[in-house]
């Protein structure tokens, strides 16, 4: 049973079309290039999950699992929580041989829950994190989030940064080297959207600061 609903949901959640509008951080874009764009991010809150293994996509996996449990009423409340997007992977630098060995998958909170979040259950081993309004660096890659390609698209996002007027503001205080956000289905093969997210330390930059481009 529990599969069936896990089916459901994330067909739900590669065919919009199918189902509501799916909430997702609101952010306003500061600066925009070809191939990156600088986003600041409102306050927000996410629930996380640790999960510690050589592969990304495994630990991707365990701890979506686990969300997944909580959002579906393993909480204190029993309430049933709405899909969200993206689904983030945050990357924690210099702890395996493979540029990590630790990561956490984070869930974007509804706004209705943003202020009280419904408390997981004790043997999920997740916690609410709360996030200041912050300026990330984002690249977009189309396919699958693979152990294959995530450090060379971060890479990649590092090289368009030092060739622009951001190459020294990769923030010094951020805990994570880079996070994957993952937005669609495994189910969905066509039309997929990834990004790259590096945290920025924007306080050199007004417009981090003010009114941007666009806002989602």
């Amino acid at each position: 049973m529990e599969n069936q609903r896990m089916l459901s949901l994330v067909l739900c959640f590669g065919f919009l079309g199918l189902c509501h509008a799916i909430e997702s951080p609101q952010y306003t874009v500061v600066h925009s290039e070809s191939d990156f764009e600088i986003r600041l991010y409102r306050q927000s809150t996410w629930m996380s999950a640790p999960a510690k293994d050589i592969s990304f996509e495994k630990a991707t996996k365990f701890g979506f699992h686990r969300l997944f449990q909580y959002i579906q009423g393993a909480n204190l409340n029993f309430s049933r929580i709405a899909m969200t997007a993206p689904v983030l992977t945050s990357i924690v630098p210099e702890a395996g041989p493979l540029h990590s060995s630790a990561y956490f998958v984070r869930f974007y909170l509804p706004v209705k829950f943003q202020a009280s979040p419904p408390l997981p259950l004790p043997e999920l081993n997740l916690k609410p994190n709360a996030w200041d309004s912050q300026c990330i660096a984002v690249r977009k890659f189309s396919g699958f989030a693979r152990d294959s390609n995530i450090v060379k698209e971060a890479e990649k996002l590092a090289i368009s940064l030092s060739r622009s007027p951001w190459a020294n503001a990769t923030s010094s205080e951020s805990s994570y080297a880079y996070s994957i956000a993952q937005y669609n289905s495994p189910f969905q093969f066509i039309g997929r959207v990834n990004e790259v997210w590096v945290e920025v330390d924007a306080s050199e930059f007004d417009g981090c600061k003010s009114s941007g481009v666009a806002t989602y």
